[in-house]
């Protein structure tokens, strides 16, 4: 049976009560397979509420696998000598942005790996305002492009971008610290973040979730670090260990999909209790830890997926973390699955919307 105190947590969160730090690592500490069903029990109740069973989508495009960082944990990392780099031509993304809006997807990522270079800003420039004019204005555009001068920001919001991701994975500087090389600052991404915010972007960030030395204490900090920035659209997913990185190496004899799959599943139910009204992805991490992951993760409170539009050729040098899902799937074939995948779960894809989350649309009424 759930312990009393917990239900009495669940019920304030649906209340509308504020948590505090006590309240919410009790929530992600338990084991108990009757609370966890309770968590997510309460956390779909909240979606239900704030946005519905409609899921919406973002169609991902990996432009580019080439990245100037070095993040300990990153499967693209800039010394990992054994990936194949690439970056996609301009008539493969325009392509694939055609397919987006033929398939009334109403929404486009571009994602790649970090890079400030004055050549790469500008291009970036370009494809934002060429997808823009050849969809009539009808995609929306997110960017998850990294750490960047705010005058490089406000130059790709002028040409049409208006989502921007940008993942902290952890809100504790010690845990950041110890994911990322001495020149890679937590306070300057947290600075991105408020400067993506001062130009007008709907901001997005987010967190890994089962990083070794993080306990339920840091899992209630991220989400009390996502509701003091304000953000649109969080973006959650497990740690997953990859071998040509430092810290898979060390990690992935050890590694417990099921564990890791669960983890998410919680910090997903979490902020949404807290956040309420923001967007939340099923990130494609989840799937690559359960068949159905994507699911279970609408089913504990997300309600945006993101399904991959790059070609297949480029699929598996994409690779953050092992075991990526669909690398033999074509956009269509991707497509087709997965509104079956949503269909029997009770939910119905939202075609032709950007699919802006109700807190960023309720900014936008405020004087």
């Amino acid at each position: 049976m759930p312990r009393p105190h917990y239900i009495a947590i669940l019920e304030g969160l649906l209340q509308g009560c504020r948590p505090d730090r006590g309240s919410l690592t009790t929530l992600f500490d338990t084991e108990n397979p009757e609370e966890l069903a309770a968590l997510f029990e309460a956390a779909y109740k909240m979606k239900l509420r704030y946005v519905g069973r409609i899921v919406r989508l973002r169609g991902l495009i990996e432009i580019s696998n080439i990245c100037a960082k070095n993040c300990h944990y990153c499967g693209i990392r800039g010394s990992n000598r054994v990936l194949h780099r690439y970056t996609m031509t301009r008539e493969e993304i325009l392509s694939a942005a055609r397919f987006a809006l033929d398939c009334n997807y109403g929404s486009l990522v571009l994602q790649a790996g970090e890079r400030c270079d004055r050549s790469w800003i500008e291009w970036i420039t370009e494809l934002v305002r060429e997808i823009k004019h050849l969809s009539s204005g009808q995609l929306g555009i997110t960017l998850s492009l990294g750490e960047q001068t705010a005058a490089t920001y406000r130059q790709w919001f002028e040409a049409g971008a208006h989502r921007y991701l940008l993942r902290i994975e952890s809100s504790n500087p010690e845990l950041y610290a110890k994911m990322h090389p001495a020149d890679h600052l937590f306070a300057r991404r947290e600075k991105c973040l408020e400067e993506l915010g001062d130009i007008g972007y709907q901001v997005g960030t987010g967190v890994m979730t089962g990083l070794p030395g993080q306990n339920a204490e840091d899992l209630a900090d991220d989400v009390f670090f996502f509701r003091h920035h304000d953000v649109d659209m969080i973006g959650l997913g497990p740690y997953i260990p990859h071998p040509h990185t430092p810290m898979g190496r060390r990690l992935i004899a050890r590694f417990n999909p099921a564990k890791a799959l669960l983890s998410a599943r919680k910090m997903i139910a979490v902020t949404r209790l807290v956040l309420r009204d923001v967007n939340i992805a099923s990130t494609t991490a989840l799937q690559a830890l359960a068949d159905d992951g994507r699911e279970q993760g609408l089913l504990s409170g997300a309600n945006v997926i993101m399904p991959n539009m790059s070609p297949t050729a480029n699929r598996a040098d994409y690779e953050l973390y092992t075991n990526k899902p669909g690398l033999d799937e074509n956009a269509a074939e991707t497509r087709a699955k997965l509104e079956q995948a949503i269909d029997v779960i009770g939910e119905k894809i939202g075609y032709g919307e950007w699919g802006d989350s109700p807190h960023a649309l309720g900014k936008r009424k405020v004087p």
